[in-house]
C-alpha cells in the first residue's frame, strides 16, 4: 500500500516479446503534480500518473467537429512554436554558447550546429565565443487561432471550465481508420496491445506503420509506454537485429528521458544526469546516443555560464583557461518556449508603458490606496513587467491595481489559473459574477488564463495578433509553465504592462518550468511585497507553514482540528465521517463545500479510495453513464495540467453535462473516460488556485515520502473557515516542514535573463 503517486506501469513485461498493456493515462490536470516526488537521475515521473493514452477511436465520425475551448488552447500553443521556431531559424547566429569548450562538450556542440547548417557531425574545437544574444526583432504576433476559434468564441463563452460550451462541440478529429488498422496489424505482430493504435497513429502520422516497423522503440512516443515494453515490442519485429547498442534505441530513449523529466518540471537536463539514466536504462554508449539524438534534431544541447555576469576569459590568459559552464540537453519545443520567454520578458522591461493617464492621475490613484497596494500601483505605472508576492490576503492588492487602471481608461484584465478563483477575484472588484458579458463571452475584467490564449474569453486581439489591452494582470503567476507564460507575453502589445502577482511558497507549475522562481531570483524588475498577512488561526498556520514552522495555533473556533488515526483504513473512514457529519454539525459547512486533499491517488487512502466511499456515502448510485451520476462531485480536466472542480447536472447523446464554477460545460461521452474523475477528493495540485470553507487534509502513515514544505503549505492553504488534518503521517509532517523545501528544477531561464538581451 502506498500513497505516493503510483508509476506508469503495474507490471514488468511478462513474456520475451511482449509489450504489456500501459497504464491508463491520468489526464487530471496534473501531468507534473507531484513532481517534487520525482529523482533528477532518473529522470522519470514518480508522481502523478502521467502515462496511459485513451483507447478507442475518438476520432472517428467527428469530420464535421468544431474545436472545443481545450482544442482551441492546443491550436494556438502549436501557432506560437511554429512562429517561434520560424524566428529562430530566422537569426544567423546559432544558439548561444558562452564559453569555450573542448573536448566532448566541443563535440556535442558540434552536432547541433552541423544539424542547423545540415552538414553531417564533426569533431572540432569551436574556437571563438558566439556574439551575445540579441534583443528579439521585431515580429508578427500570434493571430486569432482560426476560424474554429471564433466559433468557440461565439459558441463556448459560458464555458469556463476549458471543455465544450452549452452549445455542444464535437471532439477533435483523429487519425483515418485506414491508418489506425495499418497500425493494428504492425501492434499484433509485436505483441503490443492493439489498443494503442489510435494513439500511435496520432504520435506518428499518416506513415506511422511504415514508421514503427522500420523503427519500433517510436513505441516510447505514447504516453504511458516505457523502455522494457518497447524493448519487447523490438525484439518481437525485429528479432536477431534487435541489440542494446541499436542506434535507434539509444536516441528513443534518450528522447524519452528527457520527456519525463519534462514532467518532473526539468526545460532541460545535465548531461552527466542524462547520461546516468541512459546507462540505468541499459544504453551501453550513452553520449554516442546523445550525440546520435541531436545530429537527428530530437534533441538540443547547451552551454551555459554557471555565472552568466563573469566575464569572457581575457585573450592573453593562458591556453585552457575557460569560464565554468554547464552541458544541458533538452527538447525543442521547451528551448524555444525559453528563449522566447526572455526575449519577450525584455521587450516588456525595455519598452515604454503606455501613457494613456497622465502622472498625476497615477499618483492620484497611488495616494487613494494604502500600504502595499499603493506601491504596487506606483511600481505598475513606470515600468512594463512588475512582481507581486503575497499570502491569500494580499490577493486584494492586485484587485485595487486593476480597479484603479480601469479609472484611468485603460484596457485592464486579470487573468487566472482556475475559474475557482475568478468569483474570489470578481467580489473584491465588486463586480457581480453574472454580470453583463462582454462581447467575447467573459463576465467583468476577469478570465481564466486558458480562455484568455484560446480567444474564448477575454478582450480578443488586435490587427497584429496581440491582446487588445494595455494592463495584465496574472494572478496564480507560480502556475505558469515555460509554454503558457511564453505564449502569454508574446501575444502583449508593445507599451502594455504586465503584473505576474502569487504566493512562490505553493507548489510550482504542473508544466516544465519556474518561472515566478526565475524571474523573483533574477531581479530583473520591480518586486512588490504585500505586507497584508493572511488572518486568523488559519493564516498563522500556513504563514508559519511558509518559513519551516509547523507551530501549535489557538483555535478557539475549531479554525483547525487534528485527527489522529492509525492506519489508511481508519483514515477513509474519519474523513468520511468529517464530511458528511462532524464538519457539517460542527462549523457549520455542508459537505458540497468541503474539499478533501490528500498527497496521491493511488494507495488505501488515495483519491481513489476515498472519491468510492465519500460517493457511497453523499450520492450513492449505479454510475449509470461511465461511473457517474448526476449529483457527483468531479474533477474535469480539458487539457493536461489543468483541473477543473464540477458537479454532474445530467448525460444524454451530447455527452456529459457537467456545472463547473457555475457555468456548463459538456465533455464528449469518448472522452469522459480519459478526462473526468470523482472529486471530492483532489491532490493538492489539483486543488491549487482554489479555495473552500472547509478542507480535510488526509495524511496516511505511508504519505510520508510525498509531504514537501510546499505541499503541506498548498494542502493547508486551500481552507478559508475550517481545517481538519486527518493525521497519520506521525513526526513525518513536521519533518517535511521543517527540512524538505521544494525539489529544484532544472531550467535554462535564469542564464537567459540574465544575459544583455534580457536585461
Amino acid at each position: 500500500m502506498s500513497t505516493e503517486p503510483e508509476p506508469t506501469e503495474k507490471t514488468e513485461p511478462g513474456t520475451r516479446g511482449a509489450a504489456p498493456e500501459p497504464e491508463p493515462e491520468e489526464t487530471d490536470g496534473e501531468p507534473g503534480a507531484e513532481a517534487e516526488d520525482r529523482t533528477t537521475e532518473a529522470a522519470e515521473p514518480t508522481g502523478s500518473e502521467a502515462g496511459e493514452g485513451a483507447s478507442g477511436e475518438s476520432g472517428e465520425g467527428a469530420d464535421k467537429a468544431q474545436l472545443s475551448e481545450a482544442e482551441a488552447e492546443l491550436a494556438a500553443q502549436r501557432v506560437e512554436r511554429e512562429r517561434i521556431a520560424r524566428r529562430k531559424a530566422e537569426k544567423k547566429a546559432p544558439v548561444e554558447s558562452g564559453a569555450k569548450l573542448s573536448g566532448k562538450a566541443a563535440d556535442l556542440l558540434a552536432a547541433v550546429r552541423a544539424v542547423e547548417s545540415g552538414a553531417k557531425p564533426v569533431a572540432a574545437v569551436f574556437g571563438e565565443p558566439e556574439p551575445p544574444r540579441r534583443p528579439a526583432p521585431e515580429a508578427a504576433r500570434p493571430r486569432p487561432v482560426s476560424a474554429d476559434a471564433e466559433r468557440v468564441r461565439a459558441g463556448a463563452g459560458a464555458n469556463s471550465g476549458g471543455g465544450t460550451g452549452a452549445g455542444g462541440v464535437g471532439s477533435p478529429v483523429g487519425p483515418g481508420p485506414e491508418v489506425v488498422a495499418a497500425v493494428r496489424r504492425v501492434l499484433a505482430e509485436g505483441g503490443a496491445p492493439e489498443g494503442l493504435a489510435p494513439q500511435v497513429a496520432a504520435a506518428l502520422g499518416e506513415a506511422a506503420d511504415d514508421e514503427l516497423r522500420a523503427d519500433p522503440w517510436q513505441l516510447l512516443r505514447v504516453a504511458g509506454v516505457r523502455p522494457e515494453q518497447a524493448d519487447g515490442f523490438a525484439r518481437a519485429l525485429l528479432g536477431a537485429q534487435c541489440a542494446p547498442d541499436d542506434e535507434r534505441r539509444g536516441r528513443a530513449v534518450t528522447v524519452w528521458l528527457l520527456e519525463q523529466a519534462a514532467l518532473a518540471g526539468h526545460t532541460a537536463l545535465e548531461m552527466p544526469a542524462l547520461t546516468a539514466a541512459l546507462a540505468q536504462r541499459g544504453v551501453p554508449d550513452t553520449e554516442a546516443a546523445v550525440q546520435s539524438t541531436i545530429a537527428e534534431a530530437e534533441a538540443l544541447v547547451f552551454q551555459d555560464a554557471l555565472d552568466p555576469t563573469a566575464p569572457e576569459p581575457a585573450e592573453d590568459q593562458e591556453e585552457g583557461a575557460e569560464r565554468p559552464v554547464r552541458i544541458l540537453v533538452g527538447l525543442e519545443r521547451y528551448a524555444l518556449a525559453e528563449e522566447s520567454l526572455a526575449d519577450g520578458l525584455a521587450r516588456l522591461i525595455n519598452s515604454v508603458p503606455k501613457t494613456d493617464g497622465s502622472a498625476e492621475d497615477w499618483e492620484r490613484a497611488t495616494a487613494s490606496a494604502k500600504g502595499s497596494a499603493a506601491e504596487l500601483i506606483r511600481a505598475t505605472a513606470a515600468h512594463g513587467l512588475v512582481l507581486h508576492t503575497g499570502g491569500e490576503a494580499s490577493v486584494a492588492e492586485p484587485a485595487a491595481l486593476l480597479e484603479a487602471a480601469r479609472s484611468l481608461g485603460l484596457r485592464a484584465w486579470a487573468a487566472i489559473h482556475s475559474p475557482l478563483g475568478r468569483a474570489r477575484f470578481e467580489a473584491l472588484l465588486g463586480s457581480d459574477p453574472d454580470g453583463t458579458a462582454t462581447a467575447q463571452g467573459a463576465a467583468g475584467p476577469v478570465v481564466t488564463v486558458a480562455g484568455l490564449l484560446s480567444g474564448a474569453e477575454g478582450p480578443g486581439r488586435d490587427g497584429d495578433g496581440a491582446f487588445d489591452l494595455d494592463v495584465l494582470v496574472v494572478l496564480d503567476a507560480p502556475q505558469l509553465d515555460v509554454e503558457t507564460a511564453a505564449l502569454l507575453v508574446e501575444s502583449l502589445p508593445d507599451g502594455a504592462r504586465l503584473v505576474l502577482a502569487g504566493d512562490p511558497a505553493v507548489l510550482w507549475s504542473a508544466g516544465p518550468g519556474r518561472v515566478f522562481a526565475d524571474l523573483l531570483a533574477a531581479r530583473i524588475c520591480p518586486q512588490v511585497a504585500s505586507r497584508t498577512p493572511d488572518p486568523g488561526p488559519l493564516g498563522e498556520l500556513v504563514s508559519g507553514i511558509g518559513i519551516g514552522e509547523l507551530n501549535k495555533v489557538e483555535a478557539p473556533g475549531k479554525e483547525v482540528v487534528i485527527v489522529p488515526v492509525r492506519d489508511a483504513g481508519e483514515a477513509v473512514h474519519r474523513t468520511v465521517q468529517l464530511v458528511a457529519d462532524s464538519v457539517p454539525r460542527a462549523i457549520g459547512v455542508p459537505p458540497e463545500e468541503t474539499q478533501v486533499i490528500t498527497p496521491g491517488h493511488g494507495g488505501a487512502a488515495g483519491t481513489r479510495a476515498l472519491n468510492a466511499a465519500l460517493k457511497e456515502r453523499l450520492n450513492p448510485g449505479p454510475g449509470r453513464f461511465g461511473g457517474f451520476d448526476p449529483g457527483d462531485r468531479v474533477a474535469y480536466s480539458p487539457t493536461p495540467g489543468r483541473t477543473v472542480p464540477g458537479q454532474v447536472v445530467k448525460a444524454d447523446a451530447d455527452g456529459l453535462h457537467l456545472t463547473c464554477a457555475g457555468r456548463p460545460v459538456v465533455v464528449p461521452k469518448e472522452r469522459v473516460e480519459q478526462s473526468v474523475r470523482h472529486g471530492w477528493a483532489l491532490t493538492a495540485h489539483q486543488a491549487v488556485g482554489g479555495r473552500w470553507p472547509a478542507v480535510v487534509v488526509v495524511l496516511p502513515g505511508d504519505a510520508a515520502q510525498a509531504l514537501t514544505r510546499p505541499w503541506v503549505y498548498t494542502a493547508f492553504g486551500r481552507a478559508a473557515r475550517h481545517l481538519s488534518v486527518v493525521q497519520g503521517a506521525d513526526q513525518a509532517l513536521p519533518r517535511a516542514v521543517a527540512e524538505i523545501p521544494a525539489k529544484p528544477r532544472t531550467t535554462r531561464l535564469p542564464t537567459l535573463l540574465a544575459t544583455p538581451a534580457a536585461g
